[in-house]
């Protein structure tokens, strides 16, 4: 078994990368990879965990695109976490995220909340901060009850406190990922539309742009819904990965994909290779 998508500290995760790995062999996974958010700075530190404790672990990162008015995620995946048109990609959207993030506080603040960006730097520490961090502040000033209650109140698009930001276009960022080594999958479809026949439409489109693959095994896939998913991905030639989305304790009752917790199968990153063997330029 395995988890394709995971978040460490350096994003909006509660765990280390090293953490991450530990408890990625502790529970008996193959293989493992952090997917944070326009960053691969967690990379270096979770590849020599692996190293140590004998877990593959494969380079990732999630990314926030759009098609015309359709606003979803990618996972990169086995591409050189070092390289540097990828890295000044990345940098662009983490100065767009630093934009919005100060926007964010300062409207909250013009609502009177007591909220500060000072504030804000100490809860995300280190890593790439984002909404959920500002919810997090949010729930620690008692403003809300819970991250949840933040996002339906104040942060979700829509709400006084929300803010855009720069994301790529989708062909732009396959190409991004591309050109550095990678493969290219769709995120948690689940979450743009429940309907195959939709989600048929829109990975035709990606296919020809150029992506490799989508994202079947997950929490919310479930039963009927996950086995058309599987038969759609098969019939447009793209490989299936999987994961949990594990945040870490940020999000309680969830844990990291496992044997009994939806497992994904570690037969998936063979064929994941075989697919990059094949399609990849020589």
């Amino acid at each position: 078994m395995m988890d394709l998508h995971v978040h460490s500290t350096f994003s909006d995760g509660t765990y280390s990368p090293t953490e991450l790995v530990e408890i990625a062999k502790n529970i008996g996974l193959k293989a493992i990879s952090i997917t944070d958010h326009d960053t691969v700075d967690g990379t270096s530190e979770a590849l020599r965990a692996g190293a140590r404790l004998d877990l593959r672990v494969i380079s990732g990162v999630e990314l926030s695109v759009f098609l015309d008015d359709i606003h979803f995620h990618l996972l990169g995946y086995n591409f050189n976490h070092q390289d540097s048109q990828l890295l000044g990609g990345l940098s662009v959207l983490q100065e767009s995220r630093n934009k919005r993030n100060s926007k964010i506080i300062a409207n909250l603040q013009a609502m009177g909340l007591d909220v500060s960006d000072e504030e804000l730097q100490v809860i995300s520490g280190n890593g790439q901060t984002g909404r959920p961090h500002i919810a997090r502040l949010m729930v620690k000033k008692n403003i809300v009850k819970s991250i949840d209650q933040a996002f339906t109140l104040y942060l979700r698009k829509g709400k006084k406190g929300y803010v855009s930001r720069f994301i790529y276009h989708v062909e732009e960022a396959i190409t991004l990922i591309h050109a550095s080594g990678g493969s290219v999958v769709l995120a948690h479809p689940v979450q743009i539309n429940r309907s195959i026949d939709v989600l048929d439409n829109l990975l035709a489109r990606l296919k020809k742009i150029g992506l490799d693959g989508v994202e079947t095994f997950y929490p919310t896939q479930k039963g009927k819904f996950h086995r058309k998913l599987r038969r759609l991905a098969q019939s447009c030639n793209l490989f299936e990965t999987g994961g949990s989305d594990y945040h870490g304790n940020i999000r309680p009752g969830t844990s990291m994909a496992g044997h009994k917790n939806h497992p994904v199968p570690f037969e998936l990153l063979t064929l994941m290779e075989q697919y990059r063997l094949i399609n990849t330029p020589n």
